[in-house]
C-alpha cells in the first residue's frame, strides 16, 4: 500500500481498544465522536469519580453510553480495587459485557488515587481472572519512577505478573517505548498491547511545547517513535489499536497544573494512517511494511481476535471509507449549552476524510 501517494482505501471498521468517555456532560459530548472517527467498537475505561468498581455500575454506564452511540459495541472495564473480589471477578465473567479490569498504580495518572498500592494483595483476583478469561488490563508505569523511565520501571512487574498467570490475558496500554515494545514480545502470546495514534507522532518536546500534546504517559524519544511505528506494522497481531483519547475541559488543560490526555477520538482512524505515512516519507518504515491486511490488523483485527470478540462489520457489512480531502481538525468542540469546551489533538491540520458505508 503506498501511503504517499494514496488518494482513497476502504477498511473494516476501527476497534478503539482504549479510550475515556467519562461522565456527564462530558460524556454526552465526546461519545457520538467514536463512530466519526470510524470506530464501532469501543474498551471504554473505568477511572471516573467515583470509580467503576461495581457490576451495578458498569451496567448502568454500559447502559448510558448505548443510548448515546447505539451504533457502538461498548466491552466494559472494572477498576481494580479491594471491593473486586474473586467473587465480583465471577460474576463479571457471566456479565457479557465486561471484557476487562484495569489496574492503575495508586497516583499514576487521571482518578488513579484508589489504584493499586500492593499487586500481590490482588493475586487472588488475577487468579479469578485467570479461570473466567478477563483481561487485565495495566497502566504499565511506576508512580515513583521518572516520568521518562516510568514505563520501564514498570516492566519487572510485568513479567513478574505473567509468570504468575501465564494463562491471563494481560494488555500493557498505551506503550510508548521500545522498552515496552520489547518487554511484549518477550512474553508468550497471552501478552499484548495497545499503541495510541499520538504516540506514533509525538516525542517529549511536543508535550513541552503544547499543553495538548501533554498526556501519560509521557511521550518518549524518537527512537521509541520509530519502535511504536514499527510493532504497529510488524503483523505480529501483539500489538493493536488503542487511542486512549482522553478528553479534558480546556480550562484543565490550559491551566498551571496540566490535565494528562489528548483528544483525539473523532479522528483517530485518519490519524493513524497519516502518522504511518510520515512514517515512510522519513524512511522509518516502507510501504512494503503496510500491506492492507496488516493496517486493518492494527486498527481492527489483532485486538478483535485478543479480545474475542465478533467483528461487527462482518455481519453488518459496514465499513468506512477514507479519501484525501481538505478536512481540518476543528480547534475546538464545544457542548450544546456552551459549558464545555474540548480541543482535540492535531487541532487545524489537514486529515483525511472519513465516512462509513454500506456494501451489498
Amino acid at each position: 500500500m503506498d501511503l504517499i501517494t494514496l488518494e482513497k482505501v476502504e477498511l473494516r471498521a476501527t476497534a478503539d481498544l482504549h479510550c475515556h468517555l467519562r461522565q456527564d456532560a462530558m460524556m454526552h459530548l465526546v461519545t457520538p465522536y467514536i463512530e466519526k472517527g470510524g470506530c464501532d467498537t469501543a474498551l471504554v475505561m473505568p477511572n471516573l469519580q467515583p470509580p467503576i468498581t461495581q457490576i451495578s455500575q458498569v451496567v448502568a454506564y454500559h447502559e448510558a453510553l448505548s443510548q448515546i452511540a447505539p451504533g457502538v459495541k461498548f466491552l466494559m472495564t472494572l477498576y481494580l480495587h479491594p471491593t473486586v473480589t474473586p467473587d465480583v471477578i465471577a460474576a463479571a465473567a457471566q456479565s457479557k459485557i465486561i471484557y476487562g479490569v484495569k489496574l492503575y498504580p495508586a497516583g499514576v495518572t487521571t482518578n488513579s488515587h484508589d489504584g493499586v498500592l500492593d499487586i500481590e494483595q490482588y493475586y487472588p483476583v488475577f487468579e479469578a481472572m485467570q479461570a473466567h478469561d478477563l483481561v487485565l488490563n495495566l497502566h504499565g508505569e511506576t508512580p515513583d519512577a521518572e516520568v521518562l523511565k516510568a514505563e520501564a520501571a514498570f516492566v519487572p512487574t510485568l513479567h513478574k505478573l505473567h509468570a504468575a498467570f501465564p494463562r491471563l490475558r494481560i494488555v500493557l496500554e498505551h506503550v510508548s517505548t521500545a522498552n515496552g515494545v520489547e518487554a511484549v514480545r518477550q512474553c508468550g502470546p497471552t501478552v499484548a498491547a495497545t499503541i495510541t495514534a499520538h504516540h506514533l507522532f509525538m516525542t517529549t518536546e511536543n508535550a513541552e511545547q503544547d499543553v495538548h500534546c501533554f498526556c501519560k504517559p509521557i511521550a518518549k524519544t524518537l527512537e521509541d517513535r520509530i519502535a511504536l511505528l514499527r510493532a504497529a506494522v510488524d503483523g505480529s497481531g501483539r500489538f493493536f489499536f488503542g487511542s486512549d483519547s482522553a478528553p479534558h475541559p480546556v480550562q484543565s488543560k490550559e491551566q498551571t497544573n496540566t490535565a494528562a490526555g489528548c483528544f483525539t477520538q473523532g479522528w483517530v482512524t485518519v490519524l493513524v494512517v497519516d502518522a504511518l505515512r510520515q512514517a515512510v516519507e522519513m524512511g522509518w518504515i516502507s510501504n512494503h511494511d503496510i500491506a492492507q491486511k496488516t493496517l486493518e490488523g492494527f486498527l481492527s483485527t489483532y485486538g478483535r481476535e485478543f479480545y474475542k470478540i465478533a467483528d461487527p462489520s462482518d455481519s453488518s457489512k459496514r465499513r468506512i471509507r477514507l479519501e484525501k480531502s481538505d478536512e481540518i481538525i476543528p480547534k475546538s468542540i464545544v457542548s450544546s449549552d456552551g459549558k464545555i469546551e474540548v480541543v482535540p489533538y492535531r487541532r487545524g491540520e489537514r486529515v483525511m476524510s472519513l465516512s462509513w458505508i454500506d456494501k451489498p
